[in-house]
């Protein structure tokens, strides 16, 4: 079985208190105080904010992080972190204009690096995952807060945990380890 891995960093550049986590942790507070830089040694990850996985959503795969910037963290606070599912198969999710999957509707199977582009609109308010994991973000390019979304139906945006309908840009969640 695979051992995967995820080293935290109260300092930049890998520096200061460590922790090393290989699983899902609700609450990381009682390990570090502050995170600065991560090494993911290998799986992938969603890191959240605030304890429980809530708050700001931060997707890392294998790599090295020196300074929250290199992951497009908002501050230095990391309280929860979660190893996202393993998914090789196909990827489909049909995004809708209007809450309760009204509206118009788009079915995706691949990246979307500007939503306007294609769904010319620049909010989603409901989504219906079918098959895969997904990360939203706010801004085009896959810049801006980000949102990860397992298969399920999300019947409004606040159900993937954000706080306005605006999504510029999204992606599947590969799994390379």
């Amino acid at each position: 079985m695979k051992t995967f891995q995820i080293i935290f960093y109260e300092d930049r550049n890998f520096q200061g208190r460590s922790y090393e986590c290989s699983s899902d942790c609700s609450d990381l507070s009682s390990y570090f105080s502050r995170c600065n830089s991560i090494r993911v040694e290998s799986g992938n990850w969603i890191l959240y904010e605030q304890p429980n996985y809530k708050g700001y959503q931060y997707y890392l795969r294998r790599g090295e992080y020196p300074d929250f910037q290199q992951w497009l963290g908002f501050n230095d606070s990391v309280r929860s972190c979660h190893l996202t599912a393993q998914h090789r198969g196909p990827f489909i999710i049909k995004i809708y204009e209007k809450e309760d999957f009204r509206g118009q509707m788009i079915e995706f199977t691949e990246d979307c690096q500007c939503v306007f582009e294609k769904f010319h609109h620049h909010d989603i308010h409901s989504c219906n995952v079918i098959d895969g994991h997904w990360m939203f973000y706010e801004e085009p390019n896959y810049q801006g807060r980000q949102y990860y979304l397992k298969p399920g139906e999300y019947r409004r945006y606040t159900n993937w945990g954000a706080n306005s309908s605006r999504v510029g840009s999204f992606r599947r969640v590969q799994h390379l380890y």
